[in-house]
């Protein structure tokens, strides 16, 4: 179900709260973070003549005072989450309330498409492991990194360190001392490493790119490599609609894309990486580079002619599979590129959203310190001291602007939902 159906999606703009008037009640305010519906509005705070931290969300305060909080984030279902400590330990409070359950360190926090579960990685005793819904794996490992979480949040998986080694036992090291844990059982074989762990679309599979030897590379999915190895892999995905499964592959000196160990695109690259499918699974793109030093975007094998110096970014399809979208950047200056065309140049720009429809698409960017919208190449004429990525209705005829104002309305935060073609034309 689409989150955004329920949301409010009347025409109007909303104040929602006056950060400066936080600035001034508070000796210290952090970053803040808004929910995906633009609702709320929430910030780590430090209340005056205290030494504990807590959370402000739309002016009123969590009732519960903490020695620290970090990394706040709000779950799709509008929940807000943070890590924060009470006497040296940690756990993960969600909208003020925290478990039982306390841990040495905690960090990364996941939620599930919905946003009724929630994914967090732990550490006691020098053991880390994954913690879902406060409930943590029974058992934990020296090393873990590279959480996966399944799109209904109910299974995760990572790297992690399944036999203890010194650092001078390089050959220990060698025979393999790595694995992927999924629900915290670790794959029966070993690998001398892993990395880049993802679930298949049912969440039933896992994959992960590893090492078999020094110098062997491979994916292994469910704990079996493929039987063929390369000088080098990149993050394996999984096709939406069969259990085949897809990785850049460095072979003979050059990147091509891997298909359950059989070659797949025949065109070679001086690099390919960051592949993903459309939501049909009947297309694939991928960040490549066709000669040294120029980045663009390849689909299904076929390269867009524009290309950039510094690095293309943040591939994305619209959600009918037949448009691209990504963030190009040449000589410091960023900019979107749809479907090989691009906009206009700025400081900084974030990944770019396609409505439903695929018809229209939003960004986020930044020019001399003020960020805006743009969409369809076109910017909104407001300028904000800060902004949130851009959501499209479901209807794909109204976009959600949330953003920090200026001038008059210096520090406040607006709720703003407006006709794409305000913008757009």
């Amino acid at each position: 179900m689409n989150n955004t159906i329920s949301w409010d999606w009347d025409d109007g703009r909303r104040l929602i709260a006056d950060i400066g008037e936080w600035k001034t009640r508070y000796q210290w305010v952090e970053e803040p973070y808004v929910s995906p519906d633009g609702e709320k509005i929430a910030a780590v705070v430090k209340p005056p003549d205290d030494e504990v931290f807590t959370i402000c969300e739309n002016g009123a305060l969590w009732e519960s005072t903490f020695d620290k909080i970090w990394y706040p984030r709000f779950s799709p279902d509008g929940r807000l989450t943070a890590f924060v400590s009470e006497a040296g330990e940690w756990t993960l409070a969600i909208d003020g309330q925290t478990p039982e359950e306390k841990f040495e360190f905690t960090w990364d926090t996941r939620f599930s498409t919905d946003g009724k579960n929630v994914i967090y990685i732990a550490q006691r005793e020098r053991k880390s492991f994954a913690v879902i819904n406060d409930v943590p794996w029974e058992a934990g490992f020296p090393s873990m990194t590279g959480l996966a979480v399944s799109k209904d949040g109910k299974r995760t998986a990572a790297a992690v360190q399944t036999v203890t080694f010194k650092e001078a036992e390089i050959f220990k090291f060698q025979e393999g001392c790595y694995s992927v844990a999924v629900d915290g059982t670790a794959w029966s074989r070993n690998f001398v490493n892993v990395w880049d762990v993802t679930f298949s679309p049912d969440g039933k599979r896992v994959a992960a790119g590893v090492r078999t030897s020094l110098y062997d590379y491979t994916v292994a999915v469910d704990g079996v490599p493929w039987e063929k190895s390369f000088a080098s892999v990149w993050e394996p995905q999984f096709c939406p609609f069969d259990d085949s499964v897809t990785a850049p592959v460095r072979s003979a000196g050059s990147w091509l894309l891997a298909k359950d160990g059989k070659i797949l695109w025949d065109r070679k690259f001086v690099q390919l990486w960051h592949h993903i499918y459309s939501p049909d699974g009947k297309k694939i793109a991928a960040i490549v580079a066709p000669a040294f030093g120029r980045w663009t975007v390849a689909v299904d094998g076929n390269p867009w002619q524009i290309t950039f110096g510094d690095m293309v970014t943040d591939v994305v399809f619209s959600p009918d599979g037949k448009r691209v979208a990504c963030l190009g950047k040449e000589n410091e200056k960023w900019t979107v590129v749809v479907d090989g065309s691009r906009w206009d140049t700025y400081d900084m720009a974030w990944q770019p959203v396609f409505s439903p429809d695929g018809k229209n698409v939003a960004a986020k960017v930044e020019k001399n310190g003020r960020y805006t919208v743009v969409v369809n190449g076109k910017p909104l004429k407001d300028e904000f001291a800060a902004a949130w990525d851009p959501v499209f209705s479901p209807d794909s005829g109204k976009i959600l602007i949330k953003a920090i104002e200026t001038g008059n309305n210096e520090n406040k935060y607006f709720r703003r939902v407006m006709p794409i073609t305000d913008i757009a034309g």
